[in-house]
């Protein structure tokens, strides 16, 4: 199985890829594909979101509440400003969709009540999301693409090291290659490192409580 570094670090905001990026980008899409392009947008007089199963549960305290209206507004995960993030969806507890615990159903309405567009999403963990159609298709599968040095453990990458007097970092770099030029993994490993250090700042400088109930201090 081949597993790009950008499939493990992404950009998004917290506290969970499955919880707050996955949802946000359903969200995102959800407009976009079925109302923007569509030129729909004009009509619609509101839009309902739903949220099952998982997300029903513990969606308020992992912010999907705020992270499917950001979508809805436009807003994607890796491109928001955290700064500008300062409720109003149906959470049901007691239902799932058929395909996966995360499950969301977005439906957008124009005047007499009538039913523009609905679409159901799933927020599959690592802020991935595959809609109705890709889940019934079981389009969920391991990315096959031939790498210079395909590893399934770390003592296998260990190995490669040691074979081909190789560090980690260039073994996974000589990967990269098989999906993106040079250019593009250093300008995205260094958007990574950048978000990375932002929030760090940004913890830093933070006052008051943490969102929550606990109402926990924050603390430098």
């Amino acid at each position: 199985m081949a597993v790009s570094v950008f499939d493990i670090f992404k950009i998004g905001i917290g506290p969970s890829s499955s919880h707050t990026v996955g949802p946000m980008r359903a969200a995102a899409r959800f407009a976009n594909r079925w109302l923007l392009e569509r030129g729909l947008l004009a009509q619609v007089t509101r839009v309902r979101a739903e949220l099952y199963g998982s997300l029903a549960h513990t969606g308020r305290g992992h912010g999907t509440d705020k992270a499917v209206l950001l979508g809805l507004e436009g807003e994607w995960p890796d491109s928001i400003d955290p700064e500008c993030i300062d409720e109003r969806l149906a959470f049901n507890k007691r239902q799932k969709l058929p395909y996966h615990s995360n499950g969301m159903r977005f439906s957008a309405y124009c005047a007499g009540d009538v039913v523009l567009a609905t679409r159901d999403y799933y927020s599959v963990g690592g802020g991935f999301v595959v809609n109705q159609d890709e889940a019934a298709e079981d389009k969920i599968v391991p990315d096959r693409t031939e790498l210079s040095h395909p590893y399934l453990s770390g003592d296998e990458l260990l190995a490669i090291c040691a074979e081909h007097q190789l560090t980690i970092a260039q073994v996974q770099m000589a990967n990269e290659l098989a999906w993106r030029s040079d250019a593009d993994i250093r300008a995205g490993l260094r958007q990574i490192w950048d978000a990375m250090q932002a929030c760090v700042a940004r913890g830093i400088r933070a006052d008051g409580v943490l969102p929550g109930g606990l109402k926990v201090r924050r603390r430098a």
